[in-house]
Parts: C-alpha cells; sequence; structure tokens
C-alpha cells in the first residue's frame, strides 16, 4: 500500500497525486512478483496503453508547451497561465521555494515580468516527457528567453502533469 504525503489539504493532494504513485508502486511489486516467480527476465512486460494513447499524450502535451511558449511570446501572461492547473492546489518551485495556487503564481509573473519587453522571447529545448501514468506525466527540458534589454535568462525545468477532466495540465512546476 502507498504511503500518503501529508499537506496542508491532503485531500486534493492525494486525489491528484496518489493514482500515480498508486500506478508505480502497483507496477512495480507486480513486476517484481512475476520477474521473480518466473525466473524470465526478458519475457515479462507490464499492462501499458497501447502506442498509438501513449504518442496521442506526448502530442497533447507538446500543444500546452507550444500554446504556452505562444501565449507567453505574445506578451499574454494569463494566456500563458492557461497550461496550468487553475487550483490553489498547483505548486511553483524555484530558489525561493515553492509557491501555491494558480491565482498567486499569476500575480507574480505579472509582478516579475511587467511588460513584453520584460517578458522577452521564451523558447523550450531538449524536452524528455515521460509518462508515469495514465494520466500523469514529468517533462524535463531547458528553457530560454531571449531578452535584448533586460539580458538573457535560462536554465531548466521538470514539469509534472495530469490529464484533468480530459486536458492536460501542468500542476507542478520546478524551474531553475
Amino acid at each position: 500500500m502507498a504511503q500518503h504525503l501529508t499537506t496542508d489539504n491532503p485531500s486534493t493532494f492525494e486525489r491528484v497525486f496518489e493514482p500515480a504513485v498508486m500506478y508505480l508502486t502497483r507496477n512495480s511489486l507486480v513486476r517484481l512478483v512475476v520477474l521473480g516467480t518466473a525466473g524470465a527476465f526478458g519475457s515479462c512486460t507490464a499492462t501499458q496503453p497501447g502506442p498509438g494513447a501513449l504518442a496521442a499524450d506526448r502530442r497533447a502535451i507538446v500543444q500546452v508547451l507550444t500554446a504556452q511558449t505562444a501565449a507567453w511570446n505574445r506578451g499574454d501572461i494569463p494566456g500563458f497561465m492557461q497550461g496550468y492547473w487553475q487550483s490553489d492546489s498547483l505548486v511553483f518551485i524555484d530558489g525561493k521555494g515553492p509557491a501555491y495556487g494558480w491565482r498567486q503564481n499569476l500575480a507574480i509573473y505579472q509582478k516579475v515580468y511587467p511588460s513584453p519587453a520584460a517578458m522577452g522571447k521564451l523558447d523550450f529545448s531538449g524536452l524528455r516527457i515521460t509518462l508515469v501514468a495514465p494520466a500523469a506525466a514529468q517533462v524535463v527540458g531547458h528553457w530560454h528567453l531571449a531578452r535584448p534589454t533586460e539580458g538573457d535568462e535560462q536554465g531548466y525545468f521538470l514539469l509534472v502533469l495530469r490529464q484533468l477532466n480530459g486536458k492536460w495540465v501542468v500542476v507542478a512546476d520546478h524551474t531553475n
């Protein structure tokens, strides 16, 4: 049985993350039991979605990031934020620590980037998308802001996405 992490709002946290934890725990345990019992290391596989479903999920996730980039490059921070879970449980983590909530993070972005010139032009590269459960994924990548007057910025990110109500959204963002 998976152990639950405690948070300020455990019911929301568990509802969002428990399926991914349970999927990983259950499938890992099944693999160990099957491999240990059968002794056939190369012939056992876990049940997973077909290649078509995986490719569709990856395309949908790339589309979220593409729409975010386009909104950012138009100077549209609220549009950029549409790729994020509109919840008080959304978490951003940077060098200053975690910041919770969609509205709070929208306000932070608007304060840090008060104009299109301050925002610059965003691009993502080196994306590595991993589906960790049927409705959960992580994306690791590199971000770069081209800002001729403000100076360029760049770094790396790890996003956790969930498919909620048929739509892929970022539920956690760790950017440096």
